[in-house]
């Protein structure tokens, strides 16, 4: 697993959210896991395009900055399930924000990105 070799920067909140949002899949986890899908295997068919190891590493994540809280049931075969801890809970009405703010604009961030992604396709040299 990545093992960081540098000290984060944490001079502002922005910095801060940065270290403990960064990832793909981590607001949606966060989301998720709110609207009750708790188990690692609803999550991974919540977001059928991650891997199961990126959602681990992710989840991991999430447990160590204390945004979830990983329980794990005494059963064969073991049962997990994740639960937002108080702290996380205090993610949910940002996460609904920044939610709200792409519905509001998303047919503008959508031409953005593709228009992006069209680009860059067309940037890359074809060796022959």
């Amino acid at each position: 697993m990545y093992e960081r070799k540098t000290i984060p920067n944490l001079n502002c909140g922005l910095d801060l959210i940065g270290e403990v949002l960064y990832g793909k899949w981590k607001i949606r986890l966060l989301w998720f896991i709110n609207e009750g899908h708790k188990r690692p295997s609803e999550l991974q068919r919540k977001i059928p395009d991650a891997s199961r190891r990126v959602l681990n590493i992710q989840l991991k994540e999430l447990e160590e900055h204390e945004l979830i809280t990983r329980k794990i049931y005494p059963v064969v075969p073991p049962k997990v399930e994740y639960s937002l801890t108080d702290f996380g809970k205090t993610m949910i009405p940002v996460i609904a924000a920044l939610g709200q703010w792409s519905n509001e604009h998303e047919d503008r961030l959508r031409d953005v990105i593709l228009r992006h992604a069209v680009n860059s396709d067309l940037d890359v040299p074809i060796v022959s």
